[in-house]
């Protein structure tokens, strides 16, 4: 017997389900665009709310850790150092989050007409793709304004490191929407892991703290190759100019970020299986 309507198996699924979103494309742009708009419906600053919360992150981290504690001790430009970090880590986290709440959050859209399900984890990347080119923009005019404009081959670090957070984002996006539909507890737990891989990336410290704290070398490897630590280690190699000659960066950066960019190529496949395989009762569930 032959499922009516059920995905097709393996890879050749995955890609029928692409060609299937790349033909309503126009259907998420809409989508992208009208997250956009309700989520700043009614605001008289708008966009403006996109750099808030990174600036505000930034203002504490920066006086609280930086100054108080001690932190941008041999850290020069500290401040560009935490954004850099901050608006890595904010593309990654908002994407998640976002995607996470997708489907529960279009129930209504869900179940009145048929649209490829997958488009509303994306649309949540679209619009977090768009806040996070504010946020860079915002990034790059402040390393002109300390005089360490990113004009170096070191530049190039950014394109893995954006890949693997909009891979892994998209990925976890997908397996995290479908078992929020089933658990609701999932956002909440969404939360706190956000939470807890954000103090164990280094936005607010470096590297190579870790490193000389961790006590065996597997731990550190363990670590290191954590794909968000990947990420945002190269988005500071990209943009954090002022530290490339005092600070120490992992052996082989770009091999670590290609195996991880495999790896999360592989997960993206095998989380859209798992999405379009519990799909099917997301109506009934909703």
């Amino acid at each position: 017997m032959v499922r009516v309507g059920g995905p097709a198996p393996g890879f050749s699924g995955t890609i029928s389900s692409f060609v299937e979103i790349f033909r309503q494309r126009e259907m998420l742009g809409l989508l992208v665009r009208r997250d956009l708009k309700a989520r700043y419906k009614d605001s008289a600053l708008g966009f403006v709310w996109t750099l808030v919360r990174p600036i505000t992150q930034l203002v504490i981290y920066y006086v609280v850790l930086g100054n108080f504690l001690g932190a941008a001790r041999g850290i020069p430009d500290f401040a560009v150092y935490i954004f850099t970090g901050l608006v890595a880590y904010g593309l990654f986290s908002e994407i998640v989050v976002g995607a996470t709440a997708s489907i529960v959050g279009n129930g209504g859209l869900i179940k009145k007409i048929y649209l490829p399900r997958e488009i509303f984890p994306l649309a949540s990347v679209g619009s977090s793709l768009f806040n996070f080119m504010i946020q860079l923009v915002i990034l790059i005019a402040a390393t002109i304004a300390v005089g360490h404009f990113p004009w170096t081959i070191e530049l190039l670090f950014a394109i893995p490191s954006l890949l693997i957070l909009v891979l892994y984002g998209t990925a976890f996006g997908f397996l995290l929407s479908a078992a929020n539909v089933y658990l609701r507890d999932i956002g909440y737990l969404v939360e706190v892991i956000i939470l807890i891989m954000f103090w164990a990336s280094p936005v607010v410290y470096s590297w190579q703290i870790v490193r000389d704290q961790i006590p065996t070398a597997w731990m550190l490897e363990v670590y290191t190759n954590n794909p968000v630590t990947l990420a945002v280690l190269g988005f500071q190699r990209a943009f954090w100019t002022s530290g490339h000659d005092i600070v120490e960066y992992p052996s082989e950066l770009l091999l670590r970020q290609g195996v991880a960019i495999f790896v999360g190529l592989i997960l993206l496949v095998a989380f859209q299986r798992v999405f379009a395989r519990l799909q099917g009762n997301f109506a009934q569930e909703l």
